[in-house]
């Protein structure tokens, strides 16, 4: 009888010996499949830490730096810089004006070519290098007797014309004040140069690369010319105050300009026209 009942024990665990190794066989397969999920979706998801692509508001009307087409010198800097960390630049075109309130809004990551000044340091989350350095100056017609020798002799009343939403550096809103200035505001540079030329203001503030491709673009290089200077200005990609990311990325580009200039690939790209 004893016999009998080992007989019956061994042959029962010889039929449930290939059950288990399925079944461990089976939890294995499991286990390798739901690893591997992990691993794609891990792929797939940037880390919050390291954004893998970025969307940024570029101004329409700046040209050598932006124009409509979503070229310029700002455009090659930018996408040169973030590609040393390996980040995808997606360019939004619109108006300047547009484009800084997209920025404010968090709508995009960041705006381009923005001063670095008191007014837009609390709106905008900035970096420790600019992109590049521009001049503007006052313009006149070439016909016209020059109203002043420098921007604080500019006759009290004087009709000055600028474009919406531009920095035009810290001491532009006390000149104003102090000189009793009537500005005329309009949307572009091209807006701007035919009030010039018709009359309708005593002078336009233009940065002088851009005022050059425009006035040279509508044949009337020769008409208008600059008279004195304004200032300077150290022009930036801000970025979102909304974007959590915002100063890792002003970072990130940080190190993406300074690695360009350390190869000389920087004063390739800030001269190549498009």
């Amino acid at each position: 009888m004893r016999v009998g009942n080992r007989v019956r024990l061994r042959m029962q665990q010889a039929l449930n010996l290939p059950s288990a190794l399925i079944l461990g066989v089976v939890l294995l397969l499991a286990s390798m499949v739901y690893n591997m999920a992990l691993a794609q979706e891990s792929n797939a998801v940037p880390s919050e830490s390291q954004p893998q692509a970025i969307t940024l508001a570029a101004e329409d009307s700046w040209p050598p730096f932006a124009n409509q087409f979503g070229q310029g010198i700002s455009h090659r800097l930018i996408q040169a810089a973030f590609k040393q960390s390996h980040i995808e630049v997606n360019s939004l075109v619109v108006p300047y004006s547009r484009a800084l309130m997209m920025a404010e809004k968090g709508a995009v990551d960041g705006v381009f070519n923005v001063t670095r000044e008191i007014s837009t340091e609390q709106r905008f989350i900035f970096g420790k290098t600019p992109l590049l350095v521009a001049t503007a100056s006052f313009y006149q017609k070439k016909q016209k007797p020059i109203l002043a020798d420098n921007k604080w002799a500019l006759p009290k009343g004087a009709v000055i014309g600028v474009i919406k939403s531009y920095e035009y550096g810290d001491e532009f809103p006390k000149l104003v004040k102090q000189q009793q200035l009537n500005i005329v505001t309009v949307a572009n540079q091209q807006q701007l140069i035919n009030l010039l030329l018709i009359g309708r203001i005593d002078a336009a503030l233009m940065f002088d690369l851009v005022a050059k491709e425009n006035l040279k673009k509508m044949g009337v290089d020769d008409d208008v010319i600059p008279v004195f200077a304004n200032h300077s200005s150290d022009i930036f990609l801000a970025f979102s105050k909304k974007n959590p990311q915002a100063q890792t990325l002003a970072t990130q580009l940080d190190a993406g300009l300074s690695q360009l200039k350390a190869t000389g690939q920087y004063e390739k790209l800030l001269l190549v026209a498009d």
